[in-house]
């Protein structure tokens, strides 16, 4: 019998440990916001038996498993009348305006500007539900001051400010067309599409979207992949996760299969793809803790510094400029990459008269 009792005794010691190492997490189905988004993405097909909404203490807003999932299940399967896509905006009444502009708008723009509007329209958007679950602010190079911006790695820097400017661009560049909506606004264009708004619905696009290809069309300019998927966006992101994630054209859905499961009342995660940390930062205004595809980058200039005193120096980068060999120049835990040690083979090649 006392054998039976420590026996006993170690099997709840275990099972307390394995519920202990789940991360603490609170379920987020009952907030309003949270109850009006599945209200509305069941009206429109879709249903979630295997992931709720959940406030988890290590990475904020996600998704948590109600009951363990096997690998190679579904995890989500979004039908294609959830998705907002530039499809949705030129049958919305921006349509006309958009069809009708030159030159042609971008498909990035075109939904940037239906965020903003319908953003602007609050609880009489059909898309409320949705935007109101959204994030009010971004954690991209975009938003960053300039304090911030300043104490970045060189290369970063660079990138951040790269960044910026770009949205400010789109920005300042578009003023005529955005001036064009003002029949379908209730307020100024002004105090509507201003530089703020535009720069919270370009990240929205930039950090939220799935990659879904979209027939060509006439109306807007440039390669169209862009899908704004309600629900599935929650999923966050880790490094040692595999999915496997695309539209399916037999059943009109977006899915995302588990590739190992997930155990019951964890964090469903999906891989943004095989992203260092600096690129998920510039991309997605994060990082990831344990990365394995961490690396650091090396500047032109340090390596230039190295090798001071070559007199064939400034030829030499000349032609690694040329020949591309100066971007992406990174050490890993495995070394040096490929393309660092060629630019550095080179460099170190004897002078030349």
């Amino acid at each position: 019998m006392r054998g039976r009792g420590h026996r006993a005794g170690r099997v709840a010691r275990k099972r307390r440990q394995k519920q202990e190492s789940v991360v603490a997490a609170v379920s987020l189905c009952h907030q309003l916001q949270y109850v009006r988004l599945m209200k509305f993405l069941h009206q429109r097909g879709f249903t979630s038996t295997l992931l709720q909404p959940a406030l988890f203490t290590d990475t904020g807003r996600g998704l948590q498993a109600l009951r363990s999932i096997k690998p190679g299940q579904l995890l989500i399967s979004l039908p294609e009348s959830c998705l907002l896509t530039t499809s949705t905006v030129l049958d919305s009444y921006l349509g006309p305006y958009i069809k009708c502009w030159k030159p042609r708008l971008s498909p990035l723009l075109a939904l940037c500007v239906f965020l903003v509007c319908e953003r602007h329209r609050g609880e009489a958007s059909d898309w409320f539900p949705y935007i109101d679950v959204l994030p009010t602010a971004y954690t991209c190079p975009a938003y960053f001051t300039d304090d911030i911006v300043a104490v970045l790695p060189a290369g970063l820097q660079r990138q951040a400010l790269e960044q910026r400017e770009a949205v400010r661009e789109i920005h300042s560049s578009n003023q005529n067309f955005f001036r064009s909506l003002q029949p379908v606004l209730s307020r100024p264009v002004d105090e509507v599409l201003t530089y703020e708004a535009l720069r919270w619905a370009w990240c929205s696009v930039n950090t939220r979207t799935v990659f879904m290809s979209h027939p060509s069309n006439n109306f807007l300019s440039g390669q169209d992949d862009y899908a704004l998927a309600p629900f599935l966006d929650l999923l966050n992101h880790r490094p040692d996760v595999q999915v496997k994630a695309s539209f399916n054209d037999l059943t009109r859905c977006y899915e995302i299969r588990s590739v190992f499961g997930t155990l019951r009342y964890q964090q469903a995660f999906i891989n943004y793809d095989s992203h260092d940390n600096q690129r998920l930062m510039l991309e997605y205004g994060f990082v990831a803790s344990c990365n394995p595809n961490s690396v650091v980058y090396v500047e032109t200039d340090l390596l230039g510094d190295v090798l001071r005193g070559d007199r064939s120096l400034d030829q030499k980068i000349k032609f690694l400029r040329e020949n591309n060999f100066l971007h992406n120049l990174t050490v890993s835990g495995d070394g040096p990459s490929w393309r660092l040690m060629t630019a550095l083979r080179l460099m170190s090649l004897p002078q030349t008269l």
